[in-house]
């Protein structure tokens, strides 16, 4: 027994060292991508919108609210208030420019630091999941993940989103594993934070209640779900009386749902997706309120798509490859072709052998497909791009890392691991096991 105990502790101490070191490599790297970016804000490669947030957060600070000085994209006249982008990112953005005045450079580096903890949350994930070289593995990849690494720098949502998307997961596992009263209070909390970043997390927030229904059967109470519910609906609701206020319209975030089901199903862009065209606003919603403008934008976006089902199939399906988009191209700058093809391009067959592999597994990792294939589904009919597919990628490092430990141990490069272990019937590891390791 003390053997036992002994060898666990080495084990914990080298996990320790080696995660230490996956943080610091990650930290270093990311502030590296931070100076690159430097103390000004220009419209970068596949950074555009850090120009929209850092001028919202400077009109906040001014004094003028959520709203530009001169007329904006895609249908904002000039010192009017917006509710088209996230509320929450310009509000990170004004505390540190109050205290150190406008040096973006710091704001990038703060995030940059606090996206390198992406990495620990990616090794909690794989070693819950599958096991605990996985995890590192996982970890390993994430850290030194360019696109990542990129957008860490960048003044715009994708790095808090992630971290937030993987709290999501985690604390949704942990909660299959051991219900606690808490552990709602924190999911609530973390999906919270994730949908005042992107709206678009509204659904998978149900995704994931949904699957602890299920999973939970007979533990989970239909009470228990009501927690974070209320939690996220206290988030959204001072933005929607906000909204009401300033607009006299029910919009419970953003508006920008309307435009992007418009432009992206538009007659004008064919059969082929096209994610750099921009279809003028016509003449006709010039003046109106903007929550008017995004409800007349989603009702002709759907009208779209109904009068030609089939020009909508197929423009969906020319989205594929702009989503899944790793190889270089000769009209894209350099960074671009570096990041995509040395990122997602390099990790893309693990990913794939990873989501092969697991498939025996598949009621373990269930909740990992529904999310891959809704986050896919979402962007396939709507709006497709690199930058939108970082999160799922985030979630595909956890298959890539599986894959990678796989291959070398039947390699004979790595000993092979102890089985993670039978299913339970609720389709994860036995609720003991998960228990097993919240308290580790």
């Amino acid at each position: 027994m003390i053997g036992v105990a002994t060898k666990q502790a080495l084990s914990n101490s080298k996990t320790s060292r080696a995660l230490a070191i996956i943080l610091a490599v990650a930290i270093v790297v990311r502030i590296g991508a931070a100076l690159y970016l430097g103390d000004r804000v220009e419209p970068l490669p596949g950074t555009f919108d850090q120009l929209i947030y850092d001028t919202l957060a400077r009109r906040i600070m001014s004094g003028y609210g959520y709203s530009y000085a001169e007329y904006h994209y895609p249908f904002i006249p000039a010192n009017t208030p917006t509710a088209y982008c996230s509320f929450l990112y310009p509000l990170y953005l004004v505390p540190i420019y109050s205290v150190f005045g406008y040096h973006p450079l710091i704001a990038r580096i703060v995030q940059a630091v606090v996206g390198a903890f992406l990495c620990l949350l990616t090794y909690r994930l794989g070693r819950r999941l599958f096991d605990e070289r996985t995890g590192l593995v996982a970890a390993i990849v994430t850290g030194l993940y360019i696109f990542f690494v990129y957008y860490s720098a960048a003044l715009m949502t994708q790095t808090f989103f992630m971290l937030a998307l993987l709290l999501v997961f985690d604390i949704t596992y942990s909660l299959a594993a051991h219900p606690t009263r808490w552990k709602w209070i924190v999911l609530g909390v973390t999906s919270g934070f994730a949908i005042l970043l992107r709206q678009t997390m509204m659904p998978f927030v149900l995704l994931f209640l949904a699957w602890l229904w299920w999973d939970g059967r007979g533990k989970v109470k239909w009470q228990d779900l009501l927690i974070p519910i209320v939690i996220i609906a206290l988030f959204i609701l001072p933005w929607t009386i906000r909204n009401y206020l300033v607009f006299g319209r029910f919009l419970l975030l953003n508006s920008e749902a309307g435009h992007v089901i418009w432009n992206s199903n538009h007659p004008e862009q064919g059969t082929h997706f096209d994610p750099g065209y921009v279809v003028p606003i016509p003449e006709k919603w010039r003046g109106w309120n903007e929550v008017d403008i995004n409800n007349a934008m989603l009702r002709e976006g759907i009208g779209f798509i109904l009068q030609d089902p089939t020009r909508f199939v197929r423009l969906s399906l020319s989205r594929i490859p702009v989503f899944f988009e790793f190889w270089p191209k000769a009209d894209s700058p350099l960074i671009s072709n570096i990041s995509r093809t040395l990122s997602f391009g390099v990790t893309l067959p693990f990913m794939l052998v990873g989501l092969i592999l697991s498939l025996r597994r598949w009621r373990r990792y269930l909740l990992l497909y529904l999310f891959i294939l809704g986050y896919t589904a979402i962007h396939l009919v709507s709006w497709a791009s690199a930058r939108y597919r970082l999160p799922m990628d985030a979630v595909l490092i956890l298959f890539a890392g599986y894959a990678m430990v796989q291959i070398a141990e039947r390699l004979g490069w790595m000993a092979r691991a102890p089985d993670a272990g039978d299913l339970s019937e609720g389709g994860i590891k036995t609720q003991g096991d998960l228990a097993a390791q919240d308290a580790g």
